[in-house]
């Protein structure tokens, strides 16, 4: 018998019986890439219930070794053609299974990464994230997170986008719609559907607002266990778009799509202990122990900038004056600090506002963790408190560009010693291929100021 997360995930048991009964004839079997996106199998549910459900099943390891468009690239340990490209086990836990209720028929399992002989793949996102919740939980701690995911909608379709490589597309609202009810109606079809749809697949869902950039939305899920929430932020993410295609809509998760405001995934994290005893709060208010993990999240905030921004784009949100951050700050309810912190007693928790809205949840909640660990364990001080605009503070500033976070976090004893020497090289070369890819590129920025005028 496995657990189950909240009474709308799937029993094994519920599962069989809806297979019986011809209610799921599909399975998604599907792991998290290094991306933050779901890959895996479709699967009939029948050979799922007798060949699958016991041992898993097998994917090509290069999944954790290619770019963003699927191409094979050099420089990866875990796998190249000198490797022969061979296989990993999709291991499934079962804790996740979940119907999906904009996909007729269909259920889906998340799975960890193993090798052939069992042993974890360390690189694989879920895997980093488990490994720091094991070094939480070895102290008598949980970690408790939400995300706050922010996308653009259009009216444009996926296909038309495409062809027009994604320029002129038709935003879902027109105007800046922050907090607006009457803004957002134009959007409420497909809003609802999602809300619903991810309330029929396990998740609580909170509700939805518009935000300032035209056709810039925001639904919120209430927290829960860290890898429960990145599970959920994941399956999100794609069905959202999944959802939108099927509106004849396209949405983006980009974190900078034009010059407005970016897409956001402010990440709210709290620790409690195993028996769920309080530990950042007390009857005086926030406890040493809340200090020191604030603490050793801002010391290696530009160690685990890549983590938190991990691609070119990522960095266009680090404007002053946009809510993005820029300084390494922390401070009480200030949304202009990388790090504000929120909530009393029960309630308090810190907000991590670096990451974007392209962020692998699974890999920020881990660099998050690994840093107030390492502030507990060093008992490092809290500075001072941002007062007033952290914009304008004299502060160190959050890495501008992809290669200075890949430098930072290739650099960093830090993270090697936390996340493993395997991680770090592993992720230094994604951000290396990204740079480039983006280095070989001819934009359509230097077409313009260039094609006739120089």
């Amino acid at each position: 018998m496995t657990r189950l997360r909240n009474d709308r995930h799937l029993s094994v048991a519920g599962l069989q019986t809806m297979i019986d009964n011809g209610e799921i004839d599909t399975v998604i079997v599907c792991c998290t890439d290094m991306q933050g996106r779901l890959q895996g199998k479709r699967m009939h549910a029948g050979y799922f219930a007798d060949g699958v459900l016991a041992h898993g099943t097998e994917g090509c390891n290069y999944l954790l070794a290619v770019d963003i468009e699927m191409n094979t690239v050099d420089g990866y340990a875990i796998s190249s053609w000198e490797r022969g490209y061979g296989d990993m086990i999709f291991a499934l836990d079962l804790d996740t299974l979940r119907l999906l209720p904009h996909q007729p028929g269909t259920a889906m399992v998340q799975c960890d990464l193993t090798w052939l002989d069992g042993a974890p793949v360390v690189e694989s996102p879920r895997t980093i994230l488990k490994t720091q919740l094991d070094r939480l939980a070895k102290l008598g701690y949980q970690a408790l997170a939400g995300t706050e995911l922010e996308f653009i909608a259009f009216d444009t379709p996926y296909a038309d986008a495409w062809r027009q490589g994604y320029r002129d597309l038709v935003p879902s609202t027109s105007y800046n719609v922050d907090y607006s009810i009457l803004g957002t109606t134009a959007v409420e079809p497909l809003l609802r559907e999602i809300r619903n749809a991810m309330y029929g697949a396990g998740m609580t869902v909170e509700s939805a607002k518009g935000e300032c950039n035209p056709g810039q939305q925001e639904i919120g899920f209430r927290y829960a266990e860290a890898l429960t929430t990145a599970d959920n932020h994941v399956v999100y993410k794609t069905a959202a778009k999944q959802i939108a295609a099927q509106h004849g809509k396209s949405i983006t998760f980009m974190a900078k799509y034009n010059e407005r405001e970016g897409n956001s995934c402010h990440i709210h994290l709290s620790l409690r202990g195993t028996d769920g005893r309080l530990v950042f709060a007390d009857d005086t208010g926030r406890t040493e122990l809340y200090d020191h993990f604030i603490a050793g999240i801002l010391t290696t905030m530009a160690d685990f900038t890549l983590l938190y921004a991990p691609n070119i784009n990522s960095y266009k949100r680090f404007a002053d004056g946009s809510f993005a951050p820029t300084a390494i700050g922390w401070g009480v309810d200030n949304r202009t600090c990388a790090v504000r912190l929120v909530g009393q007693g029960e309630s308090a928790r810190l907000e991590n506002r670096v990451p974007g809205g392209d962020v692998n949840p699974y890999l920020a909640l881990a660099a998050m963790i690994a840093g107030g660990l390492h502030g507990i364990e060093h008992e490092l001080p809290l500075p001072a408190e941002v007062q007033g605009n952290a914009y304008e503070s004299g502060l160190p500033r959050v890495p501008q560009t992809l290669l200075a976070a890949r430098d930072a976090f290739t650099h960093s004893a830090i993270a090697r010693e936390t996340l493993s020497d395997a991680v770090v090289d592993h992720y230094t070369t994604m951000a290396d291929v990204e740079l480039a890819a983006f280095g070989a590129a001819v934009t359509d920025w230097e077409l313009r100021r260039s094609f006739e005028r120089m």
